[in-house]
């Protein structure tokens, strides 16, 4: 992706469930819990592009990057706008969450440029109430305090080689404890071995590098998923999907614990995986490039290709990354079908269950007893959770969107190409 402010929110991290405080932050890419799921409850139902907005902020130019967001401050990943080529730039943006005004700026170097979507604002920042940290998609790793005071910054290619991805680099760090956990899944442009990284909060300086192999050929090594936490009993993993298998690993040391195969059956080489792993209680969820989306129980060691997968799904997504509340799970593909299985048991509950037609990119947030999923035109459909499909409500701000909302306090932040919008009132429960 330690002080005491670090130390609470790493309570709610590993709680790994949805019972989380009812006001809270959005300290990394999935939220509090890591898996896309907020306690908040009274959140927004109904706006667009002009009622009930708080505030809108003018943005130069469009991100797969979610805005993260602690008490009064929101942290964004920035790129400058290629097409009016004013610069290759990338910054980190610091925001008064009041006020919707941009308190500082700070670089993350250059070397800006598109990868068909995606730009290199890509990862989303992570951070735990006294510091931000920034990866952007050409390396560059930055620490800043609150006042935008740069800690520390290292460039990640420089020492270890460059990224041999197809599509350019997307994944997020994951923070965990005072460390963080950082991915390099690549194949497709280089020869070199994939790999993970710990890396310590308050110097930068790398903890461990422990390296990834695969069988994946061609472009199925590339991953462009952000890993995850996983706990069970009194162990504590780090999951990470790509290059054809999911594999869990110590956060002390990065030995691999445990590997899964299945992801790419056929042996497909254009099996690159987007969509992230998500944990919720003791089961993993894996997505593939739709098929399959494999279900595994925690606990295993070595092999647990056959003793671990539960079930598998051959409907799932692409690139948005699913989400469970430990009851279901809820997936979306890019045309907006969606699905929703039993989460222990793969039996689909309802299926084929058409949104507004269009691309989607953006994950779904599960808060407030509703779904909330964003589709590419900046339609955000309100779907209600549980057992029965219900659209509640279609939110448009017509605008090109990629990135994932954001829930806070009792609002969501929606980032489009233009503008992030902050949606709805705020309850005043953190501070």
């Amino acid at each position: 992706m330690i002080s005491s402010l670090r130390g609470c929110i790493c309570v709610a991290v590993l709680c790994a469930t949805v019972t989380v405080p009812a006001a809270e932050n959005w300290p990394q890419w999935r939220g509090p819990s890591l898996n896309g799921v907020s306690g908040e409850k009274n959140l927004p139902l109904r706006w667009s592009a002009t009622e009930n907005v708080t505030w809108k902020l003018a943005l130069p130019s469009w991100s797969g990057s979610t805005p993260v967001i602690w008490g009064d401050r929101i942290f964004l990943n920035v790129a400058e706008d290629l097409k009016v080529r004013t610069g290759d730039n990338l910054h980190l943006w610091c925001v008064d969450r009041a006020r919707g005004t941009v308190l500082w700026k700070r670089p993350l170097g250059g070397g800006n440029h598109q990868e068909m979507k995606q730009n290199m604002s890509s990862p989303s920042p992570v951070t735990d109430g006294a510091h931000v940290w920034a990866m952007t998609g050409t390396g560059i790793l930055k620490a800043f305090d609150f006042n935008g005071t740069e800690k520390w910054s290292r460039d990640i290619q420089k020492d270890y080689g460059r990224f041999g991805l197809n599509w350019g680099y997307g994944s997020s760090p994951l923070l965990y404890g005072d460390a963080l956990y950082v991915q390099v899944l690549h194949g497709m442009r280089t020869r070199d071995p994939s790999y993970l990284l710990r890396i310590d909060t308050a110097t930068g300086r790398t903890l461990w590098r422990v390296e990834r192999p695969t069988p994946a050929r061609f472009e199925s090594p590339d991953a462009y998923t952000t890993p995850a936490l996983l706990r069970y009993g009194t162990s504590i993993e780090i999951i990470v999907t790509g290059g054809d298998v999911v594999t869990g690993h110590d956060p002390a040391t990065g030995k691999e614990l445990w590997r899964a195969g299945g992801l790419n059956p056929y042996n497909d080489g254009s099996y690159r995986i987007v969509a992230s792993p998500v944990v919720s209680g003791d089961m993993i969820y894996a997505p593939s490039r739709e098929r399959p989306m494999l279900a595994l129980k925690a606990g295993g060691r070595g092999d647990v290709t056959k003793s671990h997968v539960l079930w598998s799904f051959n409907y799932g997504p692409d690139v948005p990354t699913p989400v469970a509340d430990g009851t279901y799970i809820y997936t979306v593909n890019d045309r907006g079908i969606m699905f929703c299985l039993d989460a222990k048991t793969g039996k689909e509950i309802y299926s084929r269950q058409r949104l507004r037609p269009a691309t989607y990119s953006g994950s779904p947030v599960l808060a407030d007893g509703k779904i909330y999923i964003t589709n590419e035109d900046g339609l955000t459909s309100v779907i209600k959770a549980g057992p029965v499909f219900q659209v509640l409500a279609e939110n448009d701000v017509d605008d090109y969107t990629l990135s994932s909302p954001a829930v806070s306090d009792g609002q969501i932040f929606i980032r489009t190409a233009k503008f992030l919008y902050c949606i709805g009132k705020r309850t005043g429960g953190i501070g």
